[in-house]
């Protein structure tokens, strides 16, 4: 069993086309689907001053949020952008996981967007890394 923090971050930064279309095919195993939210939203973003440790907000972001019930079970999404159909996605497979249904391929889909974004982000570290300047060769 995935934790829920960690499935629905893996989500959120996964590729919304795969993440639409996985949450496409699991609606006919679902029973009724009731959408209690929907909807954009601005939140304000947290940083933290790295001298004193003091938590400012450098701005807004805006992020589409959606809320669904399935057999009782209740699943949450929240993205940046406004993609209304990406957050309902995510709602959809988060209800879905927590009602038990599609378990094992939910855990399957997460753990290969996972392992993308875990290469991904490799790439981008190995591409900084090439930029690193040594200034003790100076």
């Amino acid at each position: 069993m995935i934790e829920q923090s960690s499935y629905l971050s893996i989500l959120a930064r996964a590729p919304a086309v795969d993440v639409k279309s996985f949450a496409e095919a699991l609606i006919p195993m679902l029973d009724d689907i009731e959408v209690l939210q929907n909807r954009t939203g601005l939140v304000m973003l947290p940083m933290r001053d790295t001298v004193r440790g003091e938590l400012f907000y450098a701005g807004e972001a805006l992020l589409a949020e959606a809320h669904v019930r399935i057999r009782g079970a209740e699943g949450y999404a929240a993205c940046l952008g406004r993609d209304l159909q990406q957050a309902l996605a995510i709602a959809l497979i988060d209800a879905a996981y927590t009602a038990s249904t599609a378990r094992s391929d939910i855990e399957a889909f997460v753990a290969a967007q996972a392992a993308a974004q875990a290469e991904a982000d490799a790439a981008l570290c190995l591409a900084v890394a090439r930029t690193r300047v040594q200034m003790e060769t100076f």
